[in-house]
């Protein structure tokens, strides 16, 4: 065979190699350009005993199942809670944090723990989820009626970065108590808290927290620990001077062995993210919730109560994001005047 015979051959055989692959090059270049590219976030929780990282997992679970229309792919991440979810959105190490409303206004204010960084304006509401009671539990043989009576006990206060630990420094402001009033302050994370009331290493245990919660129902049924008030004229200044604050009650019969209402105050879960995340992110994550609200109500107890009405404005300090205000007004959930 020629020199020329050979070129030709393998020229024919290319070409014919060419033809046959040319239909899949088609299909691979139209799923390129005609499909969304995957578009990841991160969706910041707290720890995964708590309602939390259960209520984050639904958002992003809604989210992902649309994934095809809109491309993008949430991740729901355990965290330290509220306070640590607020500083990584301000960083831009999250797109999204559930927190406590409380903590939502000292962020955006710049006040409490956030004097020092000054007021975050780049922090936006998404919606409003549970309400979160502050609960009090004492371990049975602790001689602990309410909270009032925790001083000199062994308590545990919260690990730093959580809203827990946050709202419990507030309210010993309120009381003038110092760490060193209790026999000890314990920082365990709410994961580690049952077991060490159940222990014996802590006598009284404190939660901020969506009901019902499997972290009250384990140390009631495990070391028959009972839930106590948190009252008193202090507890009601601290109502009266914070906007975020409410009284609550845990009604009896809530959790096994509870015959009577428990007093406390709370504040509310929400939703927040930062101003540069997309609108149409923002927009999509909104909708993938209230078009399944049903089903996202039924992926956990404390979602049950929920509205559409009340998560578009309760315990929101910062203002909207515009991608949640844009389908707020389509829904017709915000009037003229809201949102601005």
């Amino acid at each position: 065979m020629t020199l020329r015979a050979a070129t030709r051959g393998y020229r024919l055989r290319f070409i014919g190699l060419a033809a046959a692959l040319l239909p899949a090059l088609i299909v691979a270049w139209y799923v390129l350009t005609t499909e969304p590219q995957t578009r990841f976030t991160a969706l910041g929780t707290g720890g995964v005993t708590g309602v939390y990282y259960p209520a984050g997992g639904a958002i992003c679970r809604l989210l992902n199942q649309q994934r095809e229309r809109h491309g993008i792919r949430c991740s729901v991440e355990s965290t330290a809670g509220s306070i640590f979810n607020l500083n990584a959105l301000r960083r831009g190490d999250l797109e999204f944090g559930i927190v406590q409303s409380d903590w939502q206004h000292h962020a955006w204010s710049g006040s409490s723990v956030f004097a020092s960084q000054g007021a975050d304006r780049d922090l936006r509401a998404v919606f409003a989820l549970h309400p979160e009671p502050f609960t009090a539990m004492a371990r049975a043989d602790a001689d602990v009626a309410e909270f009032l009576d925790s001083r000199g006990k062994r308590v545990n206060i919260g690990n730093p970065g959580s809203g827990q630990r946050g709202t419990v420094e507030r309210l010993m402001q309120e009381l003038d108590w110092r760490m060193e009033d209790f026999a000890l302050a314990s920082e365990s994370p709410s994961r580690e808290q049952a077991a060490a009331l159940c222990d014996n290493r802590v006598d009284v245990i404190l939660f901020t927290v969506g009901h019902p919660s499997g972290s009250i129902q384990e140390p009631i049924a495990t070391c028959d620990a009972r839930l106590i008030p948190v009252r008193g004229e202090e507890v009601e200044r601290l109502i009266h001077a914070s906007p975020y604050y409410s009284h609550a009650t845990l009604p009896a019969g809530l959790y096994p062995g509870q015959d009577q209402d428990i007093d406390t105050f709370g504040v509310r879960a929400t939703l927040v993210t930062r101003a540069g995340v997309p609108d149409e992110v923002v927009h999509a994550l909104v909708q993938a919730v209230f078009e399944n609200f049903e089903t996202f109500q039924r992926l956990h107890p404390a979602l049950r109560l929920l509205t559409p009405e009340e998560m578009v404005t309760a315990g929101l300090t910062a203002p909207l994001h515009p991608g949640a205000e844009a389908y707020f007004r389509e829904q017709g959930l915000l009037d003229n005047g809201a949102g601005e």
